[in-house]
């Protein structure tokens, strides 16, 4: 529970600096760029190397935990085909100009540009499902690894937490360009980043007695929407750039590097 709080508070404050810091500082796109590479790779190596594997290891067949994969792989997909959040190239320095111009060229989505309040609102009610499965996973993780003699669950904490940031500062663009005040962009800034801690300490707490059965499917469900993020949502935006390619594929190979290595960290289970 110690473990859970720490993370809880670490997941709130890096989610809410995600909001806050674009009013005071700016990435480069460059830096944006690379950092959702990194992710992306941080997040799929997770999936694979660790929230599938445990869900196997708690004695659900691999059938039935690929099945919760998809299934967790599906609802990700339609909620971001349904509400098409997630704007992350919002660097505007000078430096950058051009190469986020070619991007937008490039990569000219209907969701570019929604209406104001429907963009926004779909964007955060998309964004609190996403975050709230994120809690979940952390959740369900850490009851699987309680006997850890380390960190428990630090691959799955590792990634969210670098993957909330991302989250907030596409909240806080949205309804910047839609022109909501910066009080009310605050507001919906400390709600949203409340939620991934909330729903991990629920999800932890209410694990007790018959409703543990559905462990294995909250990881195998949880794999799938990182998965999902990861290929659907994360790298498509760092795709369409002609420039930088050595440098964000390395990035995205060091994001699966730092989930491999994270694996030494975490117990094993043997059936």
């Amino acid at each position: 529970m110690t473990t859970l709080l720490a993370y809880s508070a670490a997941l709130f404050l890096a989610s809410w600096l995600g909001g806050w810091l674009p009013r005071r500082y700016q990435l480069s796109h460059v830096q944006t760029q690379l950092v959702m590479s990194l992710v992306a790779g941080l997040m799929l190596g997770v999936a694979g190397f660790h929230l599938i594997p445990h869900s196997v290891e708690l004695g659900q067949s691999i059938d039935r935990t690929m099945y919760f994969v998809i299934g967790g792989l599906v609802f990700m997909l339609l909620l971001l085909r349904l509400f098409h959040f997630h704007q992350h190239d919002i660097a505007v320095d000078d430096e950058s100009c051009s190469h986020a111009n070619e991007h937008a060229h490039a990569h000219a989505h209907d969701h570019a540009h929604p209406p104001q309040d429907v963009g926004w609102l779909g964007l955060f009610f998309g964004l609190s499902i996403h975050t709230i499965l994120d809690g979940v996973a952390l959740g369900a993780i850490l009851r699987v690894e309680a006997e850890s003699l380390f960190l428990p669950g630090l691959g799955v904490f590792v990634a969210i937490l670098l993957h909330k940031p991302l989250d907030s500062l596409s909240i806080e663009t949205m309804m910047r360009l839609g022109g909501w005040s910066e009080t009310r962009r605050g507001l919906a800034n400390a709600v949203f980043a409340v939620l991934c801690p909330l729903a991990a300490i629920l999800f932890y707490l209410g694990f007790s007695g018959p409703i543990a059965s559905v462990l294995p499917a909250a990881l195998g469900f949880s794999a799938g929407a990182f998965i999902c993020i990861a290929l659907a949502d994360l790298l498509p935006e760092v795709q369409f750039h002609s420039h930088d390619r050595l440098k964000l594929t390395a990035s995205f190979a060091v994001g699966l590097m730092i989930a491999l290595a994270l694996g030494v960290l975490e117990p094993h289970y043997h059936q």
